[in-house]
């Protein structure tokens, strides 16, 4: 069969096939890159297999309290080794992004202690968290004071900001890797080294906590190789490869991973129990395929940048831009365009096609969401997916991908939804 006619089966006409063909060919070069830059994070990560030494019985699950779990112990071991780190809390138990940075917070902060935002404003579900906007729970209730410094006009660290806000109380400093909902650029692992010099040569005792989400297997280092004292993420993001069905992740030094876990279980307990209910092979099988998978999710992001760029709309980051992550977003300036685009991205979806998304109130953030995951796994952001806020200035935020082939599908069906509903006009595909 001819390519253009199995794209035609799914929707895609002439004009849409013609243009972004044409954007392809263009980033030959640009994929070799990423490819590079994959095999060099497979063989890391199959190096900390070997080290390991993982083994079948490590592909077994545990019930009841989990003592004794050869897979969840050799598995975090080789968090640890991928991570250059101390230890690692690598669990089912952790039910998302949000909960894991939630888990280091709580657990390496008390009473009386202040925690400073290097990277100005966290993500939405963290203001919850820290008690920026009120709730049962949040820092904040337990006495933790919290202040922020936000970015330069560039995007860049207001070096000067944080060192002015450095208190003698403060026992730890959050920098955010990825942009979130903001229209700033990611940090590479490089720029975010320079941040921690700088706060480490002002006070060394300072724990210094990188929210590592959509950033992992980007770069051919990871934070905590440049000084971070932790390094937090989600497994059904880039790390969980599109396999695991849950669960986060803490890579840091010692004495942070064993509050987190003694926060998770118990005192007294701490890492030694947890069952993992059978979820071992998928948590080792999805970490190996984590590098190519996120190339994947990567050249997605390239090719939407290009394409979207092209006809004229902001993308950041832009086209040429080095990635630091697997998000690109879109600005369109119009809520019907941001409606539109995830419908197109929903359509292209393995689970759910069928279903036109809405915006809804979703837990955690401050204004309505729309948000297209047609996915395997509920909610996984390495799946092709996108969403975005309904406010100003309406930018769409497209992630993932398990496979380049599905997510280059996904972004053209979401230019044919643009020109069907007569958002992009035809003739500039021409």
């Amino acid at each position: 069969m001819d390519k253009f006619e199995a794209y035609k089966k799914l929707g895609i006409d002439r004009d849409v096939f013609d243009f972004c063909e044409g954007i392809q060919r263009e980033l030959k070069d640009r994929f070799e890159a990423i490819g590079a830059m994959a095999e060099l994070n497979q063989l890391k990560v199959m190096d900390a297999f070997r080290k390991e030494q993982v083994q079948e019985a490590c592909l077994m699950g545990t019930s009841g309290y989990g003592y004794n779990d050869l897979g969840r112990d050799t598995l975090e071991k080789v968090y640890a080794d991928i991570f250059h780190t101390d230890d690692a809390l690598v669990r089912p138990q952790i039910t998302c992004g949000t909960h894991a940075l939630a888990l280091a917070l709580m657990s390496n902060l008390r009473p009386g202690d202040h925690m400073l935002s290097a990277s100005g404003r966290p993500y939405d579900t963290l203001e919850e968290v820290i008690g920026i906007r009120e709730s049962k729970g949040s820092l904040k209730e337990y006495g933790i004071s919290y202040d922020e410094v936000p970015l330069r006009d560039d995007g860049s660290f207001d070096i000067d900001g944080i060192r002015e806000k450095l208190l003698p109380e403060t026992k730890l400093v959050a920098i955010q890797r990825s942009k979130g909902y903001s229209d700033r650029k990611s940090f590479s692992v490089r720029q975010i080294a320079e941040c921690i010099n700088l706060i480490k040569s002002i006070r060394s005792d300072v724990i210094i906590m990188v929210d590592n989400c959509y950033g992992e297997f980007v770069e051919d280092i990871e934070p905590t190789d440049v000084g971070a004292d932790m390094a937090v993420g989600s497994l059904i993001k880039n790390p969980g490869g599109g396999l695991a069905p849950m669960g986060g992740y803490i890579a840091g030094k010692s004495e942070c991973i064993e509050n987190a876990a003694r926060r998770l279980t118990s005192p007294g307990l701490g890492k030694e129990v947890g069952a993992t209910f059978g979820m071992m092979r998928d948590f080792y099988q999805g970490l190996f395929l984590a590098p190519t998978v996120t190339a994947s999710a990567l050249k997605g992001a390239v090719f939407a940048a290009n394409i979207y760029e092209r006809l004229g709309f902001e993308t950041l980051p832009a086209a040429s831009d080095e990635r630091y992550d697997i998000i690109q977003a879109v600005t369109f300036r119009r809520e019907d365009a941001l409606i539109s685009f995830c419908r197109g991205i929903q359509a292209a979806s393995p689970v759910d096609s069928f279903v036109a998304p809405e915006p809804w109130d979703m837990p955690g953030y401050d204004s309505k969401v729309i948000m297209a995951a047609g996915c395997f796994i509920s909610g996984s952001s390495i799946e092709l997916s996108a969403d975005g806020p309904l406010r100003e200035p309406y930018s769409v935020y497209f992630q993932g991908g398990l496979t380049w082939e599905h997510a280059k599908y996904g972004i053209m069906n979401s230019l044919q939804y643009l020109v069907n509903d007569n958002i992009v006009d035809r003739n500039k595909l021409r």
